[in-house]
């Protein structure tokens, strides 16, 4: 496989994987590319080798800023704009696991904790429903715990325990 044919895999893998996780295959196809890229890319770098439109281009790259995982760049004595990617991975996952607490599990634990407080009737439909929403909301909590704990930790902890967890 030559060089073309690998980053083509690549970005389509990493395309798809991306919809698994909850975000559009151009976004993550973006990501990807400005991943593996040596050099930052302008929005007309980026539009030309994925073949998506300035607009798509634009609002995901602007989602992926919001995400904190791609940054603008400039350039001395340009004025287009252009865009780079984090490229440690250990950083990457952690901002990745930060936004995802932040965005899916932090909303989740509120509502689960607001309906899991609603007033007990004695009917056991009511018990039931606080019952499980409770005993979810316990273990939405403990994971959104156990990420910030993951996130707040040194970048080597996570290579170790990963190595640990392997051997």
């Amino acid at each position: 496989m030559n060089y073309d044919e690998a980053k083509n895999k690549f970005i389509s893998t990493w395309g798809s994987l991306g919809t698994l996780w909850g975000i559009n295959k151009a976004m993550a196809q973006i990501h990807a590319l400005l991943l593996i890229s040596p050099e930052p890319l302008s929005m007309e770098d980026i539009m030309e080798q994925l073949q998506i439109s300035r607009g798509n281009t634009s609002m995901n790259l602007r989602q992926l800023m919001d995400w904190g995982i791609v940054y603008k760049e400039n350039k001395m004595g340009e004025r287009k704009e252009y865009f780079t990617s984090e490229k440690d991975v250990q950083e990457l996952a952690r901002q990745i696991a930060k936004e995802r607490s932040r965005r899916e599990l932090q909303p989740t634990i509120k509502i689960l904790k607001d309906v899991s407080n609603i007033d007990e009737d004695g009917t056991a439909k009511t018990k039931e429903l606080i019952k499980q929403t409770k005993a979810l909301h316990e273990m939405a909590d403990t994971l959104d715990i156990l990420m910030n704990r993951v996130i707040g930790q040194d970048h080597n902890w996570i290579t170790k325990a990963l190595v640990k967890l392997i051997k």
